[in-house]
């Protein structure tokens, strides 16, 4: 596997981690209008074990088979498994850190000791909070799950909890995505520290 570029001192990769039905896919879907049109920063897509036609995120769809080739073949940075998909990020985030480009990704809390690994002291994990109630709200509204699956979902996102991490910050995903979003703009911009 060819070795991954050294990275700027100035680039950042945010990790965007929290449970499903926080609001990650929308925090970065609304990201760009939040952020400044020169502003060094991409917004790569996953590369996911999931059909294009599922709903969600804009993703890579790849099959299992494709997936597991591109990750023999060193494709990706991290990789991880949940809710029955494969998940990757790109080797070119790598590339874009070491052009001094940030970089806002849709991480995994399971990943996370893999991500800090490999992106090290350019990792900012970025913790998208929400209160239970809420939580269990949207994941009915969205439709994708059954009664039970979203009852499995809620605990293990109970399981897993708030990671530890010495870089992490918390933007609070409770009230209008519009405000989260422009939590997450300032701190991606150098301008916040996250929470409120």
């Amino acid at each position: 596997m060819a070795e991954s570029p050294r990275i700027d001192g100035t680039a950042k990769l945010f990790y965007l981690i929290g449970p499903s039905g926080a609001g990650k896919d929308s925090l970065l879907a609304e990201l760009h209008r939040h952020l400044a049109a020169d502003l060094p920063v991409m917004v790569p897509r996953r590369y996911i074990t999931r059909p294009a036609s599922a709903g969600g995120e804009d993703h890579v769809a790849l099959s299992r088979d494709a997936f597991r080739q591109r990750e023999a073949r060193g494709s990706f940075a991290v990789t991880w498994e949940s809710h029955g998909c494969l998940y990757g990020i790109g080797h070119e985030v790598d590339h874009w850190l070491a052009r001094g480009l940030s970089v806002v990704v849709n991480g995994s809390r399971a990943a996370l000791e893999q991500a800090d690994r490999h992106w090290g002291p350019a990792l900012v994990p970025v913790v998208i909070r929400v209160d239970e109630a809420v939580l269990e709200e949207r994941l009915r509204l969205r439709g994708r799950e059954d009664p039970d699956a979203v009852r499995a979902r809620l605990a293990r996102a109970r399981a897993l909890g708030e990671p530890e991490h010495p870089s992490r910050v918390v933007v609070d995903n409770n009230g209008p995505l519009d405000r989260a979003a422009a939590r997450l703009a300032a701190l991606v911009a150098g301008r916040g520290s996250g929470c409120g």
